[in-house]
């Protein structure tokens, strides 16, 4: 076991370096109109300021050396943003609850419904109740978040008044304020998950249904129902489980950038919004690091869980 460890630290190290080097080789060196100096001078500047600003950033040094000194103060909470000068880290740590609120609630939302709707899409195969579900899964799949969300804020926000047009309410002012504010953003964020993994929990739960250890729960005598909850789906939620960590880690680490923008949440989605419109390559680097980080993490304890409930992982 301590070899698997020490074997999958190594690999999630590796990972975010090559990460970590990709980002800052797209963001740093393969920007269009190439040189950061010139685009934090501004277009009117002369060529002397240009200079100055690239002394003073360290753009004049060699890549590697930039390399190692952005990285650097990005995981040191020193990395400061070149068009704004805000300390990055604490601006992502004050967008961090929004994000957290809003990712959270949609997970629980998207993971339970696709439970829900897959296992009945799965008992109902080739019914008129599995059509419906496949076609309203595909529509969920199909759905730009952005325009679903336009609908949401223009129908039930302008013509009902249901929902708030836009905004955040922390939840230590007013649960209820918080609760409301979250509805209509889990919805959105929630619907095209819900699509994904509803069709592959039935596929799954399909493919499990004739193993043997299901034929030999049946000879036991077990209920048509036990079966279900305790052998087929249980065997069928652990793919679904592994998706659902890793997309949320992804969310979590700025994925719900187009929820955040079309709701006005201002998380980490939303800094990651307007960092893009200012080409500031410092956030989006960070925001990038960060998303990359909880995703490398969380899919290590995910194997790490994995090979204590099952050796034959530790092999692999």
């Amino acid at each position: 076991m301590a070899r698997f460890l020490v074997r999958r630290l190594l690999v999630m190290i590796a990972m975010l370096f090559a990460i970590s080097l990709v980002t800052f080789l797209l963001f740093i060196v393969a920007l269009p109109n190439g040189n950061p100096a010139a685009m934090i001078a501004g277009r009117l500047a002369n060529p002397a300021e240009v200079h100055l600003i690239s002394v003073r950033y360290g753009f004049d040094k060699p890549i590697w050396v930039q390399y190692v000194k952005t990285m650097a103060n990005i995981f040191e909470g020193k990395a400061y943003s070149y068009q704004s000068g805000f300390n990055v880290l604490a601006e992502i740590g004050a967008g961090f609850p929004t994000t957290l609120s809003l990712t959270l609630g949609a997970g629980i939302i998207w993971l339970l419904t696709s439970i829900l709707v897959g296992t009945l899409a799965a008992i109902k195969a080739g019914r008129y109740t599995d059509r419906v579900l496949t076609v309203l899964s595909m529509v969920g799949v199909s759905m730009p978040v952005f325009f679903l969300g336009a609908v949401l804020i223009y129908f039930l926000g302008y013509q009902e008044g249901i929902i708030p047009l836009s905004g955040y309410v922390p939840i230590t002012q007013s649960p209820t304020q918080w609760l409301w504010h979250l509805v209509a953003p889990w919805f959105t964020l929630s619907v095209l998950f819900i699509g994904i993994y509803s069709r592959i929990l039935r596929s799954t739960i399909l493919d499990t249904i004739n193993d043997d250890f299901v034929r030999t729960a049946r000879a036991k005598g077990l209920s048509e129902r036990q079966v279900l909850v305790r052998h087929i789906l249980r065997n069928s939620l652990i793919p679904i489980l592994s998706l659902w960590g890793l997309d949320l880690a992804q969310v979590i680490g700025g994925g719900a950038i187009l929820t955040e923008s079309v709701y006005n949440l201002h998380g980490v989605g939303y800094l990651a919004y307007q960092a893009i419109g200012r080409i500031d390559t410092v956030t989006l680097m960070s925001v990038v690091m960060l998303t990359a980080l909880a995703v490398v993490v969380l899919g290590a304890l995910t194997e790490i869980v994995y090979a204590f409930l099952d050796p034959r992982i530790r092999l692999q």
